[in-house]
């Protein structure tokens, strides 16, 4: 395992992998949208095919690149339209409105009073 691999394995927070790989950032973006934020740069490394044939050096550059294009993909956009974790995908195909939900409501003989 290289040092930079050893180094990301001590990590926790979105803003340690962000100063690691000195990208700039907004706090506000950053603390709304942490998780995706990793969850989306680890979905960039695994598209990556031959990140293991790759030095340490050109391994830095590409995981860095990873990270901004992740932390920008929030920066222009948010959680709902990335839809990066499951219950946003899955969010469009079972949303209703209010209408939909008072329909699966028992009839009632008698309308509660209006107040």
């Amino acid at each position: 395992m290289n040092n930079m691999i050893k180094q990301l394995t001590q990590f926790s927070a979105a803003e340690e992998f962000l100063d690691y790989f000195g990208i700039p950032y907004d706090e506000t973006v950053v603390n709304v949208n942490r998780l995706h934020i990793l969850k989306r740069f680890y979905q960039y490394m695994r598209q990556e095919k031959n990140l293991g044939s790759l030095d340490e050096a050109a391994m830095t550059v590409q995981y860095r690149a990873f990270l901004l294009r992740a932390y920008e993909d929030f920066v222009h956009s948010n959680a709902a339209q990335e839809k990066v974790f499951k219950v946003f995908q899955d969010a469009d195909a079972k949303s209703f409105g209010l209408d939909k939900l008072k329909s699966t409501l028992p009839v009632s003989s008698q309308e509660p009073p209006c107040t």
